[in-house]
């Protein structure tokens, strides 16, 4: 079971959330500035239908293909207490029939047609996809409607996926040191919030996961008042309209659906710190993160600021960290700062290092701090900001060109409370940071000693492993997947 978005890669799909995300955007810069006709990245249509179902349109005619997504308001940190997992176990079973479709039905009806599909599940959201020929659209929609409120589930259909998920999280977490050592530095750094649950859910409750579970969690959750249907590609709205009335819009809308209120996070005080030793390991590694604001959560006025101080950062070869400990230092063989603030709640900011071969994993920590020091001290350059709007605009560019890019930008951002025009004046937004908000906005996260400290280390009695473990620089995966079942396209 791949515990990462399956189809594309998990490094790629990362990239591609990435650039999908920068065009995901709330904060407090501008909130109701107009957005110029010129600025607009996606010029997407939208409507609602009559059951509440939200609906974005994103037109690229360049192929005759859609990529159609829907996207539940809903993932694991809307799960009850105790109930670890349920959410991505649910995205499992969607795919286990209804009256009308035989369990695998779905998949091999969509690779049978030419196209691929498959879901995910993160913390604030569960997204289904498929890609398909544009005159195939009308099939998808309507199966994705039929499972959206008629799954049918039995403990002979449910117990045997349960099990399957076990298999994925021993494979995906439990065998692998780095997937091991996150899920602990994460809840070092939530203590009390959803988010330090793994979304895959911890053993000792999925185990526990009944039939009724996965019913109950659909019934108040899955709902067309509480999805979001995108679709990017070969499609205008007035062609998808009565597509989308003659399928979604038949459905009718659940009354009372949870609120998604989750605990508050307490203010935290002090350094945490973790060390894994395994003989799986062959190259150490160390990771710091912090809790930082999100485009909805914390003090939101430094949100863009930190999207441009990780490109300062860590916007590739000639940025500050890389050429610093790389090219200049020597001592580590890849570095990066990410930031995450697509959450309905608090984001996160990381730094992470992998020592060059036989280096020391203690030098590669004292020189990230002397560089965070450094960037505290002195701050960034007027240049380096410029630079970095630069390329981050840049980026948000060609994400337009791309199937996929569109339908994730607009589906992070309205299951987790923005709207449509946040997306489309993200430019803007970017564009207006300035040199003293960088620099602030520095200071208001990586000043704080409240951060946790991951290192990952070779087992030194164990006999050397050719090919071992180690964490890679960046930033996790922060979604789990659906297995491709037999004639599943990945």
């Amino acid at each position: 079971m791949n515990a990462r978005p399956p189809s594309p890669p998990a490094r790629r799909l990362r990239a591609l959330l990435a650039r999908a995300a920068a065009g995901v955007a709330l904060g407090a810069l501008a909130l109701t500035a107009a957005v110029p006709a010129q600025a607009r990245i996606y010029d997407p249509e939208t409507f609602t239908l009559s059951n509440g179902m939200q609906v974005v349109v994103v037109n690229n005619p360049r192929a005759p293909v859609v990529s159609h997504m829907v996207w539940y308001k809903v993932g694991s940190a809307d799960e009850q207490p105790g109930k670890s997992g349920i959410a991505h176990y649910l995205e499992h079973l969607m795919f286990k029939g209804t009256s009308k479709l035989k369990p695998a039905e779905f998949s091999r009806t969509i690779a049978s047609n030419g196209g691929q599909d498959n879901a995910f599940t993160s913390y604030d959201y569960t997204a289904y996809f498929e890609n398909i020929a544009r005159d195939r659209l009308e099939l998808v929609m309507g199966m994705e409607a039929d499972r959206m409120t008629g799954l049918k589930l039995t403990d002979e259909i449910t117990l045997p996926e349960r099990a399957v998920i076990q298999e994925e999280r021993r494979q995906r977490t439990e065998n692998d040191p780095g997937s091991r050592l996150y899920e602990q530095l994460n809840s070092l750094l939530f203590v009390h919030h959803p988010y330090g649950t793994p979304i895959i859910g911890w053993m000792h409750e999925v185990e526990k996961l009944t039939t009724q579970d996965a019913l109950d969690f659909y019934k108040h959750h899955y709902a067309p008042n509480n999805a979001i249907l995108v679709v990017a590609g070969d499609i205008t709205a007035k062609d998808l309209k009565p597509l989308a009335e003659k399928t979604y819009g038949k459905l009718k809308p659940v009354k009372d659906i949870p609120a998604r209120v989750r605990v508050t996070e307490p203010p935290t005080e002090g350094a945490r710190r973790i060390s894994l030793t395994d003989a799986q390991v062959s190259q150490p590694s160390w990771m710091r993160i912090w809790k930082a604001p999100s485009y909805n959560a914390g003090a939101k006025e430094h949100a863009y600021a930190l999207e441009v101080l990780q490109s300062i950062m860590s916007g590739g070869a000639t940025a500050r960290l890389y050429k610093s400990l790389v090219v200049d230092q020597r001592v580590a063989a890849g570095v990066s700062l990410w930031y995450q603030p697509t959450a309905l709640d608090l984001g996160t900011l990381g730094l992470s290092a992998t020592p060059v071969p036989g280096g020391d994993v203690a030098v590669v920590e004292k020189a990230m701090e002397a560089e965070i020091t450094k960037l505290l001290r002195d701050g960034v350059t007027a240049d380096e900001v410029e630079r970095a709007k630069t390329r981050l605009k840049r980026e948000a560019i060609f994400a337009r060109d791309s199937l996929q890019g569109p339908a994730y930008a607009f589906g992070l951002a309205l299951t987790t409370g923005q709207t449509v025009e946040d997306v489309e004046a993200w430019p803007e937004r970017i564009g207006a940071v300035t040199v003293e908000q960088v620099n602030a906005a520095a200071r208001a996260v990586l000043a704080a000693d409240n951060h946790a400290t991951g290192i990952l280390l070779p087992d030194p009695n164990a006999p050397p492993m050719p090919g071992g473990r180690a964490a890679p620089p960046g930033p996790p995966s922060t979604t789990a997947g659906h297995a491709p079942e037999a004639g599943d396209v990945q």
